[in-house]
């Protein structure tokens, strides 16, 4: 069996779509799976399209995703150039060939770049028909054309997907395609075809929606006499609608890139984890999986017809695990770009804030929320400080935080354990609930009824200056209200 070879083939039109890295993803776990390579190809002959430095956004999200590709544009290999604009040449040639073999023809029609407007019946242009005198004389007159396709009229055409098995189109069902555009460009259909082949790419993976245009590509395999490539269609990525449909993953169902969702505060490695379940699922109820381990469990024949659905709390569960899992120093780093801005000139430690954080957020971008009263203490009402389940109220919470503020004013070891002692003594020689205590506290130094941590870490954190100014102007709050 010949060595797999998969590739990766993107358009560097500025962002990485969701089912864009999904596809990489597949491609980059079939080679690896089987000990083969992974080609990175950079499809940019479509101008349209093309958005500068777009390329390396590519680049960026391969890398930090660790989908490392053995060849591609930015470290060569045997079968470059690995961008299609490089090989423009080599494309008009293999179309010219397929002229003289009846395969394809010259299409003189205005406007011709598309396939619509142009076509006699069914999806067959007029041009196929045109005399061989004609076709020189437009030649010769330098008339702009495009080269199309020649797709049989009659019969059907089949392929065998390793997802979805036996495929049959009506050839009658076949445009003629354009292959090279009027300014010289070929067309991706034609463009991947001719670099499949001379890269010896052995299994192409693309989305299910370009089923219908397989038989196409296997007519052109055909027409040149070469080996055909094992096909791996992957199904759709829908996305939940308002009223609890599914449709195609767009815009309208939030972000949809890569770049979008680290800016949401996702981790790169929870995120492929995430995509890797998209359609695929192993043979255990294992879920959570690094590169690593994929590479050796991923299997293609386990790859669903089925559509996925791409569902952010299921996305938001596996980036929690990971945060959970991740170093503390590791966290730390991860955390600090989102807890340094909120805390403005308070100097307070962001390795303690973050130990507060790391087991109860699922995504990083939550952080800023969370702790904003670190850094300035909101405004708050007194009704906050009233809370049956603490047995607390205003009045009580007064008293408590009267007495709580002379207590902690004289404690020298300002550390979690002091703390602790504190205020666990102050409510037993009190005969008071811990909540009767630890309630007013917190809602003195926070100004929130939900915080990371309970009193005792944030009264540490703060320090003992801000703690105590903050009870003060509690008490102060308590007191104006009489």
């Amino acid at each position: 069996m010949d060595k797999i070879r998969t590739r990766f083939a993107p358009s560097p039109t500025g962002y990485m779509h969701i089912g864009n890295l999904r596809t990489a993803l597949y491609e980059y776990l079939i080679a690896k799976s089987q000990g083969g390579d992974f080609i990175l190809r950079i499809e940019d002959t479509d101008r349209s399209r093309y958005v500068e430095g777009a390329e390396e956004v590519i680049y960026s999200t391969l890398k930090a995703v660790g989908l490392r590709h053995d060849e591609g544009p930015d470290i060569g290999g045997n079968y470059g150039p690995y961008i299609q604009s490089e090989r423009r040449g080599e494309y008009l040639t293999y179309a010219k060939k397929l002229v003289e073999k009846g395969d394809a023809y010259y299409c003189f029609c205005e406007k011709s770049d598309t396939d619509e407007g142009h076509l006699e019946s069914g999806h067959k242009d007029i041009c196929r028909n045109l005399g061989e005198i004609e076709i020189k004389e437009n030649l010769k007159a330098h008339k702009s054309y495009v080269i199309r396709q020649k797709t049989p009229e009659y019969g059907i055409t089949k392929f065998d997907d390793l997802v979805f098995g036996e495929v049959k189109i009506e050839n009658k069902e076949i445009e003629d395609q354009i292959l090279i555009k009027s300014d010289g460009y070929p067309t991706y259909n034609f463009a991947n075809v001719i670099d499949d082949h001379e890269m010896h790419i052995t299994h192409v993976v693309r989305g299910s929606e370009y089923l219908s245009s397989t038989p196409k590509y296997n007519l052109l395999y055909e027409s040149f006499g070469w080996e055909k490539p094992t096909y791996i269609h992957l199904p759709l990525i829908m996305g939940k609608n308002e009223d609890g449909s599914v449709s195609k993953l767009s815009k309208r169902h939030g972000a949809v890139s890569f770049e979008d969702l680290i800016k949401m505060g996702y981790l790169p490695e929870a995120i492929i984890n995430y995509i890797a379940f998209l359609g695929w699922c192993p043979e255990s109820n294992r879920e959570i999986f690094s590169l690593r381990e994929l590479e050796h469990e991923f299997s293609a024949k386990r790859i669903s017809k089925s559509p996925a659905v791409f569902d952010y709390k299921k996305l938001d569960w596996f980036n929690s695990e990971y945060i959970k899992s991740k170093p503390t120093k590791e966290f730390v780093e991860l955390a600090k770009p989102y807890i340094v801005p909120v805390l403005g000139d308070m100097k307070l430690s962001v390795e303690k804030i973050s130990m507060l954080l790391q087991n109860r957020i699922s995504k990083l971008s939550e952080i800023p929320d969370l702790i904003d009263f670190f850094g300035q203490l909101p405004i708050y009402g007194t009704e906050l400080f009233i809370n049956k389940k603490s047995k607390t109220d205003k009045e009580i919470s007064e008293n408590v935080l009267k007495e709580i503020k002379e207590k902690l004013s004289e404690l020298e070891t300002w550390n979690y354990d002091s703390l602790h002692d504190l205020l666990i003594d102050y409510a037993k020689k009190n005969e008071l609930k811990n909540g009767t205590v630890m309630w007013p506290v917190r809602i003195a130094i926070s100004g929130k009824t939900t915080t990371p941590g309970g009193a005792i870490e944030i009264l540490e954190i703060l320090g003992k200056d801000e703690s105590l100014s903050r009870i003060d102007k509690a008490i102060s709050l308590l007191k104006g209200e009489k």
